[in-house]
């Protein structure tokens, strides 16, 4: 486990998607977060007390959390010189981005010199096994999405919450790097080797007898050509009984590609249910979670009323308005399901 509690990294930032893992961990684990650590350029934040390195520390913050996704997840120069402070500082370094803080030479012999540690998220088990794709026992559900960074995991919290507080066994699977260290583990599924993603997921989610849920964080967009390929490998690997499918409304572009247009949620719906169905034929969708925090509160409920009634699903932005009709789908569904096994 990482040692909490945090000072939350956010740079020099100057893109609020681009810094969703400290605001994951802002949201979700709000008592572990002392402060937030921002340079001067930085128009964002967290509306967390801003801290130096050193204030951080005093305050009592164990780890920095480098909590930012950029293209490539690279440390560039000012992301090294700001976690060899935070070790100067006497905290420890945690880093959910591709390449990794412990191959920085400067940073692995400073926490080896302070005897502090270097947290790599983005670390996948070494003994993953293929897919295999045969069935097994239990509850799935999987959020997909038209685009990356639309709100997966925001919808995927929620829906296990919800579960859980009607009084319903589930577990949120973390497989991207916000995602495990709110949860504090899971599979960081985008640094799986690609044979092995579909297997990865088997492991996260094993089969389960208890009735109960686990429900799967979504990772990227079948329709986004860069990372199509890990949302394909998800799919298969997770087996889901049920789909979420997850969309920001203000979303002009596919992220990071200006020009290339968001499919339609007609299409993007059918897709994820048709790559589904190689490994779980009677796959369902139950709902469709939209990010409206860009639009005034009728607006968005009324967006919400609107999209629902046009695919015949409950549509809700899980953060303003809950999760109960999506549930009531989801349970619903399981119900249904329970009924025509028991026929037989």
């Amino acid at each position: 486990m990482i040692p909490a509690p945090y000072l939350l990294y956010l740079g020099s930032s100057t893109d609020f998607v681009g810094i969703k893992t400290s605001r994951g961990l802002a949201v979700f684990r709000p008592q572990d977060c002392v402060g937030e650590f921002r340079h001067d350029d930085c128009p964002l934040t967290l509306d967390l007390p801003r801290l130096t390195m050193a204030e951080g520390a005093a305050a009592g913050a164990k780890t920095l959390v480098l909590g930012i996704a950029n293209s490539g997840g690279t440390l560039g120069a000012q992301l090294v010189e700001d976690a060899a402070a935070a070790l100067a500082a006497g905290m420890h370094v945690a880093s959910g981005l591709h390449q990794r803080l412990r191959d920085v030479p400067r940073l692995a012999a400073l926490a080896e010199a302070k005897g502090l540690q270097l947290f790599d998220v983005r670390d996948p088990p070494a003994d993953l096994a293929v897919g295999n794709g045969y069935a097994r026992a239990g509850h799935r559900l999987l959020t997909v999405g038209t685009d990356c960074s639309v709100g997966k995991m925001y919808a995927t919290l929620a829906l296990t919450q919800g579960l859980k507080a009607r009084g319903v066994a589930a577990d949120f699977r973390a497989t991207g790097q916000t995602g495990i260290l709110i949860a504090g583990g899971g599979i960081p599924i985008d640094a799986v080797v690609a044979d092995f993603i579909s297997g990865g997921i088997e492991r996260l989610a094993p089969a389960r007898h208890d009735d109960g849920w686990d429900l799967i964080e979504g990772q990227g967009s079948l329709f986004h050509p860069s990372f199509a390929g890990v949302s394909t490998g998800l799919l298969h690997g997770a087996q889901p009984e049920a789909i979420v499918l997850c969309h920001d409304p203000s979303r002009l572009h596919m992220r990071g590609i200006p020009g290339r247009a968001l499919p339609s949620l007609e299409e993007c719906l059918e897709a994820n249910l048709r790559t589904a169905r190689l490994t779980s034929p009677d796959v369902r969708a139950v709902g469709v979670c939209l990010n409206t925090s860009s639009l005034d509160p009728a607006e968005a409920l009324q967006l919400c009323l609107r999209t629902g009634a046009a695919l015949g699903l409950p549509c809700t932005d899980p953060i303003a308005f809950g999760v109960d009709a999506i549930l009531d789908e989801l349970l619903c569904l399981a119900s249904s399901q329970r009924s025509t096994i028991a026929s037989y």
